[in-house]
């Protein structure tokens, strides 16, 4: 198989763009941190008209870098879905779009339950089915305070604008 017969608008002339996505009203870029970290918030890569998005590790962070919602494992979650959703938006796409996520916890016996819970009534709000591709990870995360993490990819095709 070659990749023209998965993604047939895809040849070895086709030009593969990419560029950084930022949502800055909900998150901070982390290149802006006191102590810059150097990574972009999301990727973008446009190969013909389909469109791939990276979106890097995020969590429970402001617009002004800070982590926020310390020690509520839940309130940490759902910001860090609504920071998610935001980086999804800048470029147009939705939760329908997200084809996989990897999800990062801190302790994932104490707080898998509760992840679960309100992973289900966020995809229940955002009408998902069929529901990403998901794997669970027990992690020591960048900040003490953060409880979790989640990265996705999302996939879809350029939408033409009407002039």
């Amino acid at each position: 198989m070659i990749i023209e017969d998965v993604i047939p608008e895809f040849s070895l002339a086709t030009a593969i763009e990419k560029r950084a996505i930022s949502a800055p009203e909900v998150l901070n870029e982390a290149y802006k941190y006191p102590r810059p970290s150097s990574f972009s918030r999301g990727m973008r890569i446009d190969v013909g008209n389909v469109v791939i998005l990276l979106i890097s590790g995020t969590a429970s962070v402001d617009e002004n870098g800070q982590s926020i919602h310390i020690g509520d494992f839940r309130a940490q979650t759902r910001r860090t879905y609504r920071n998610i959703t935001a980086l999804l938006e800048a470029e147009g796409a939705t939760w329908k779009d997200v084809v996989r996520t990897t999800c990062y916890l801190r302790d994932i016996e104490r707080d898998y339950a509760a992840f679960n819970e309100e992973r289900t009534a966020f995809y229940r709000e955002q009408e998902l089915d069929p529901l990403p591709a998901s794997t669970g990870i027990q992690a020591i995360l960048c900040r003490p305070e953060l409880l979790v993490e989640i990265e996705a990819i999302a996939l879809f095709r350029r939408r033409v604008e009407k002039e």
